[in-house]
């Protein structure tokens, strides 16, 4: 199976913030954000696997600045790691600013998605080649990421995760 870069898996959407879509204090309802990061990390997964896909986890979400009505959004996600038959997705969301078009970082999260055949069965993907550094970046820590989640879920012992040991010796 031919490796692919992120860059293949790239999603971008694009949005106005519509009033039926915020809360009592004018900005963009979590919720709303989630499922636009969902859709876009969905699309990206089908990008990297050529599969259906479908959520696995919701890993990580910061809500680190509210996002206004009438503000323009960007979710911006791509396939951070691959995985036998799982993907992590790393999402970036921008917020521009209305007068000088200056686009801030607003919020980001981390999905898993997994590839599935049309019975619904796992069925694996294309493993990931990173080019960028920031990508090696996300792509070195979905790793640690992934191991920290076997570890709490008690399917990986902590002494197997190789990579977490690697952080505290």
């Amino acid at each position: 199976m031919r490796a692919k870069t992120p860059s293949e898996s790239r999603t971008v959407m694009t949005d106005l913030v519509l009033p039926s879509e915020t809360n009592p204090l004018n900005n963009l309802f979590g919720g709303e954000l989630l499922a636009r990061m969902d859709r876009a990390a969905s699309i990206s997964a089908r990008r990297h696997s050529r599969r259906i896909t479908v959520t696995a986890s919701v890993n990580h979400v910061a809500f680190n600045r509210a996002v206004p009505l009438g503000s323009v959004v960007t979710v911006e996600a791509a396939v951070s790691r691959a995985f036998k038959t799982s993907m992590e997705i790393f999402i970036d969301v921008w917020i521009e600013d209305r007068f000088t078009g200056e686009r801030t970082k607003a919020n980001e999260a981390i999905y898993t998605f997994v590839a599935v055949d049309d019975t619904g069965k796992p069925t694996e993907v294309p493993p990931l080649e990173p080019e960028t550094d920031l990508e090696k970046e996300r792509f070195a820590a979905a790793l640690r990421r992934k191991q920290l989640s076997l570890v709490l879920a008690g399917k990986l012992k902590p002494s197997e995760a190789t990579e977490l040991k690697a952080l505290f010796l």
